[in-house]
């Protein structure tokens, strides 16, 4: 006799969590929504992508997450003389055993800092492309595996252009959410100058969490119910963004799939085994921002991709707890979306 019951990971998964939250929060002083979605982007096996102005944490941020997590971490100062063979690594002939040997590069770590990401050339940007898809490396015709848990963390500063290269719409695609960190209220900003005014809070920043116990939430994570209703109501959202006039490039099937991976991750991280609509809701523009271009006349009237989103979720009707749809914020409830009950075998 066998009866469906994973409380007991969530339960481990949310105690985890918080110790890794906690921890980054020590760092980075008043912004617990960026630190959740960051764990969020982690569990969900997804990439990250911090956009800002400079001085406001955003390598803090990634380095933080990292040292909070006892798995192997790499950092790459992305620079325009960078080249592939750096990020991905190189075959080098052994004259003692006349064949070659593969020097592994700096993508081979479980979490992998990029900071700086436009300032490489399209050629080296393109060497991430396979590893942050399909999670390997393929140099000479061989492939090499990437280790477990593997994300990258990447950072880019939008407002100083001269000397940097956009990242192609196929780079922002596999970055699962993009978070600008902002600046700090007064309050946070005076506690940072107590923590930070001596010394660096990252050299006293202790590992919270094994590499193992992390893939192990990320198994729990995968196992969160999504009910029929959640899924049609995040391919609506997606759906939108392929007609909407304001757009001239929509989000792709790989953003549908990240939405809900990262809701699932939301959700265990509340504590629950199913996603409702409102963990849907408040991961769209961190998902699907970054991934649209608008018109030429959406930018001469400053519509930003964030605004139209926002329109997108006003606009589409969402499943509520009675069975029903209709625009605005869902009942809350989790009758319609929980886990279906499963009869004993």
């Amino acid at each position: 006799m066998t009866t469906y019951d994973d409380r007991a990971s969530l339960t481990d998964l949310t105690t985890t969590a918080e110790r890794v939250r906690a921890s980054v929060e020590g760092v980075i002083e008043g912004k617990p929504e960026v630190v959740r979605l960051s764990l969020t982007v982690l569990l969900a096996e997804g990439h990250l992508l911090i956009e800002d102005v400079p001085g406001v944490g955003k390598t803090m941020l990634a380095k933080a997450l990292a040292r909070s997590v006892d798995c192997s971490v790499r950092r790459i100062q992305f620079t325009p003389d960078l080249l592939p063979s750096d990020i991905t690594g190189v075959s080098i002939y052994d004259q003692q055993r006349r064949d070659f040997e593969f020097k592994p590069g700096a993508i081979f770590a479980q979490i992998v800092i990029g900071d700086e990401i436009n300032r490489a050339s399209p050629k080296t940007q393109s060497a991430l492309l396979e590893s942050m898809e399909e999670r390997q490396v393929t140099i000479d015709g061989q492939t090499y595996e990437l280790p477990s848990p593997f994300m990258v963390v990447a950072t880019q500063n939008p407002v100083e252009m001269e000397g940097t290269y956009p990242l192609p719409e196929a780079q922002r695609d596999r970055f699962m959410a993009r978070v600008s960190i902002g600046y700090p209220s007064a309050e946070a900003e005076l506690r940072m100058l107590d923590t930070h005014g001596g010394t660096s809070p990252l050299d006293d920043l202790q590992p919270v969490a094994h590499a193992h116990e992390i893939v192990k939430l990320v198994e729990a994570v995968r196992s969160v119910h999504v009910a029929d209703s959640v899924q049609r109501y995040a391919v609506a959202l997606v759906g939108a963004t392929r007609t909407h006039p304001d757009l001239r490039l929509g989000a792709s099937p790989r953003a549908t799939l990240h939405l809900l991976r990262a809701a699932k991750a939301s959700a265990a991280l509340s504590g629950r085994d199913y996603v409702l609509p409102d963990d849907v809701q408040a991961l769209a523009v961190a998902v699907l921002a970054h991934r649209l271009l608008p018109t030429a006349q959406a930018q001469l009237n400053r519509r930003t991709a964030e605004r139209v989103v926002g329109e997108i979720l006003q606009g589409t009707p969402v499943p509520t707890a009675d069975g029903g749809r209709t625009p605005g914020h869902p009942a809350p409830g989790g009758a319609l979306f929980g886990r279906p009950a499963r009869r004993r075998l």
